[in-house]
């Protein structure tokens, strides 16, 4: 494989971190060149599931890069062409309808706004307790626009949480090899 340049950005579905961090090592280890967005709230926010500055040092050892983690440092992503592909993983409902409705402002956001202007494409790897609520027509629309692709996605907990929906972070790697394609990998519905 030719080196393919990803952005790897995360937002705040802390408890996915580990699935994150465990899926950005293997496109490392694939030979991806992997470069960490954060949003402000997930580079800057302790949780039951670690401390930020921990989180912040085990991505920046995987990537052996500095995270881009504020919207100066992400509006040039687009203009500089920085990424083949832009992955957003974990994608919360938050951050869903904000790039569904066109709102940036986050560091995630902005870049998926300046990636989109050039034309490439995003991956969305959806991890949201309302995918089947509120979050569903962001969803909807973000299936219908153009150069954004789902990782294949489902229920995870249908009793405690009928409305979650979180994706199989397993086919991560897959579902971005087949969007630098412009294929969305399918079955998209688990």
């Amino acid at each position: 494989m030719t080196e393919k340049t990803v952005g790897f950005a995360l937002c705040g579905s802390f408890c996915t971190f580990s699935k994150a961090i465990k899926e950005m090592k293997k496109l490392v280890s694939s030979g991806y060149d992997v470069t960490p967005i954060m949003s402000d709230n997930a580079y800057s926010t302790d949780t039951r599931f670690g401390k930020s500055e921990d989180i912040i040092s085990k991505i920046e050892e995987v990537c052996r890069k500095k995270i881009i983690h504020t919207i100066r440092d992400a509006e040039p992503i687009g203009p500089k062409r920085m990424f083949d592909i832009l992955l957003v993983a974990p994608c919360t409902g938050n951050t869903l309808s904000k790039i569904a409705n066109g709102i940036t402002d986050t560091p995630v956001t902005m870049a998926v706004k300046s990636h989109l202007r050039i034309q490439r494409p995003v991956v969305l790897c959806i991890a949201t307790n309302d995918g089947l609520g509120a979050s569903a027509q962001n969803i909807g629309k973000l299936l219908n626009t153009k150069n954004i692709y789902f990782v294949p996605f489902g229920q995870d907990d249908i009793e405690k949480k009928p409305n979650s929906l979180v994706a199989d972070f397993a086919l991560l790697e897959k579902s971005l090899e087949k969007a630098l394609f412009g294929v969305q990998v399918q079955p998209l519905l688990l």
